[in-house]
């Protein structure tokens, strides 16, 4: 069986880690370098502390984009391998859509124009959207 159509995934999945050390870097740098009578109370949660990471915290919001939208994309990817639908057009758009989340990754990361990662993040859907119908068609 040809699992060509797993690799994007299996990029995301790594992809998503990557993500999760930069965010984690990111945010103790941060708090190492606040000068703070009081620390943070017990229990905040990440949203808690945005406030005092600034930039640093476009990166823990990306990792949560991260573990929202694209698991549609591992469902998707899933029912076109077992259902054996995924042509190399599939492919190509599995693979472009792994892409524009790395780029969104990078972007919503370091710069944070609101009008230009919704653009990348469209894009991306729209490969999504691409591979969701195929699926769907292949399954009924």
């Amino acid at each position: 069986m040809d699992t060509t159509i797993l690799a994007p995934a299996a990029v995301l999945v790594a992809w998503s880690l990557v993500m999760l050390g930069w965010l984690a870097f990111a945010r103790f740098s941060k708090l190492a370098k606040i000068k703070t009578s009081e620390p943070p109370a017990p229990g905040l949660r990440g949203q808690d502390i945005d406030p005092m990471l600034g930039t640093a915290a476009w990166k823990s919001h990306n990792y949560a984009h991260l573990m929202e939208q694209p698991t549609i994309f591992y469902a998707t990817v899933f029912i076109l391998h077992i259902t054996q639908a995924a042509s190399p057009l599939m492919v190509k758009f599995a693979w472009a859509y792994v892409a524009l989340r790395i780029i969104h990754s990078v972007y919503q990361s370091t710069i944070n124009k609101v009008m230009v990662r919704f653009s990348i993040f469209m894009l991306s859907t729209v490969c999504l959207i691409v591979l969701a119908v195929n699926a769907l068609m292949a399954t009924l």
